[in-house]
């Protein structure tokens, strides 16, 4: 994704600092390698942050990065216009039979009934991920931020925590970080409908785009966001491409 350095650098601003560009193995296809451009950052402006993930940055605790592989561009934002989408008829089935979940709005907090549901959905849906149950990382990654923050609880009419959204917001965007959620309710569609949530938080507040993170052509896993519609996707030129097709069910 093309950017000049200078103008990411004055984005960033003097609380981030360059971390050493290092090759791993790529998260999302197979047999790939991957590089990111990736600074730690103790304090960032909301709309600083929304620029920079129209540059194809992404947050991960206090870490700014983007991928930067010599021979792949394909890890591009995804991102929702708020006042165009409209859900599907699959789509608005998952709002009606979760008309009973309740959500609470607030600063993000970790505790043990949230550690304990991150854990669970970690081991039911991403067995043998190198992503981390253990407190400290899931503090390092989902409970420390450089950004306004906010996470969104969803609860049953009981109380029981059914999941958890944490967002980046600003004025003009608001971003998923993270949903988790309780893997044994699979009937429920919870990502769907933790997405669609989020969806409607941000229209109720007039913000006008939903990031939804990385879409990667070929990672079936990441499908999923793109039956959020009309979308757009971020082109290598920093252009965004607007995608609408016709709708399934």
């Amino acid at each position: 994704m093309g950017s000049n350095p200078s103008d990411v650098r004055t984005l960033l601003g003097p609380f981030a600092f360059p971390l050493p560009a290092e090759t791993h193995t790529c998260g999302y296809l197979k047999d790939r390698d991957a590089t990111d451009e990736a600074y730690a950052v103790l304090q960032l402006a909301p709309l600083s942050y929304h620029a920079l993930m129209n540059r194809n940055f992404r947050r991960a605790g206090q870490v700014l990065y983007r991928p930067r592989c010599a021979a792949c561009t394909l890890c591009r934002q995804i991102r929702v216009p708020v006042r165009e989408f409209e859900p599907s008829r699959s789509q608005r089935r998952c709002l009606a039979q979760n008309a009973d979940i309740q959500r609470r709005m607030r600063e993000p907090h970790l505790d043990r009934e949230k550690h304990e549901l991150y854990s669970r959905y970690l081991r039911a849906r991403h067995p043998g991920s190198p992503q981390s149950a253990d407190l400290v990382a899931m503090r390092s990654f989902l409970y420390s931020s450089c950004v306004a923050t906010l996470e969104l609880e969803y609860r049953d009419g009981g109380g029981r925590l059914l999941g958890v959204s944490v967002v980046d917001a600003c004025s003009e965007s608001l971003s998923s970080v993270y949903h988790y959620f309780d893997p044994d309710e699979g009937k429920r569609g919870l990502g769907t409908f933790m997405i669609l949530a989020a969806i409607e938080l941000a229209r109720g507040r007039g913000i006008p785009w939903y990031y939804l993170g990385y879409w990667v052509k070929g990672c079936e896993s990441m499908d999923y966001k793109t039956r959020f519609l009309p979308h757009e996707v971020l082109e290598p030129d920093g252009r965004w491409a607007c995608v609408e097709r016709a709708r399934g069910p």
